[in-house]
């Protein structure tokens, strides 16, 4: 197969019969091979590059981090944690470009190795795909270090905003309490929450999303005209009226706490993510059944 150097037509025969394609033809002998050929820096030189570019953004990023998260220290896990977020950050560019460089550097390496009459910066191209290794690897690293916290900050950011309504009803509750001298009765304890003044809607928003049956009642007895007991605490009234005009219930009955039951992210009564409210603290309904306090949740967040 001959390529003519005119046009690029390709044609079996020698060029000195002419290009079948243009008619050009060879005026000599081709010029032989230089006795001593000088190697090619190329492919060396493309692996330290692709190396230093490696090493300088994640290291540019380590900084931005370290800047932007300032503590006024610059401790070892002070840059530990800058790293840690430089990662997360380029995760999604960093990882599969790292190990396509590796791939292909780790060909480009052995190439150089097999023919180093052809190829020289052996040395050079070693250090350059060492470099794009330890920053894929410790990218990796510093990603596989964070993967627990990051699924307890998404598991207290789920809870938090399921307890979302539970802090709203917990709220109307203790208005209910400072103004009836008791929580409501489980019958209609909602109807009762009701009458609350609700301005921007949040409570009656609030109560459409909690079912009915997830809130008991605890009550105290006191004597009719005398001071209030501890009788019966702990005990669970299913059935009250607030129909008389005084602060406390008939009888001397009075709710001083609560239960309340929230459901979890599936929005199902009755599974492990449940959530319950005992008198405004929220705690996941799996860990107090354990026997444990549970995480409570303050503020918007779970707290350890």
């Amino acid at each position: 197969m001959t390529i003519c150097p005119c046009c690029g037509f390709k044609f079996e025969g020698k060029l000195t019969d002419g290009c079948e394609q243009c008619g050009a033809r060879a005026v000599g002998e081709p010029l032989p091979r230089p006795a001593k050929e000088l190697p090619s820096y190329g492919r060396s030189l493309a692996l330290v590059l692709a190396g230093t570019a490696t090493v300088l953004v994640f290291l540019s990023q380590t900084v931005i981090a370290m800047v932007q998260k300032y503590s006024g220290s610059f401790g070892f896990w002070t840059w530990i944690a800058a790293g840690e977020t430089a990662a997360w950050r380029l995760k999604w560019i960093s990882i599969p470009f790292l190990f396509s460089i590796l791939w292909f550097g780790r060909k480009i390496y052995k190439s150089i190795q097999q023919q180093p009459e052809r190829f020289c910066g052996v040395n050079y191209a070693r250090r350059g795909l060492l470099a794009s290794a330890t920053i894929a690897l410790l990218i990796a690293f510093l990603l596989g270090i964070t993967v627990p916290a990051r699924l307890r900050q998404r598991e207290m950011a789920v809870d938090a905003k399921n307890a979302a309504n539970g802090f709203i009803v917990d709220r109307a509750l203790y208005e209910y309490k400072i103004k009836h001298k008791s929580y409501p009765d489980q019958g209609d304890w909602k109807a009762q929450l009701a009458t609350l003044p609700d301005p921007d809607g949040s409570i009656a928003a609030a109560l459409r999303e909690v079912q009915s049956d997830g809130y008991q009642p605890r009550a105290e007895v006191a004597s009719v005209g005398g001071p209030r007991t501890r009788g019966l605490r702990g005990a669970i009234i299913q059935k009250a009226s607030l129909t008389s005009t005084d602060d406390a219930t008939p009888g001397g009955l009075t709710y001083s706490s609560y239960e309340l039951l929230l459901p979890g992210e599936d929005k199902i009564l009755g599974t492990e993510d449940d959530l319950v409210s005992r008198d405004g603290v929220i705690s996941r309904v799996k860990n107090v059944a354990k026997g444990g306090v549970g995480r409570s949740v303050s503020a918007g967040a779970l707290q350890p």
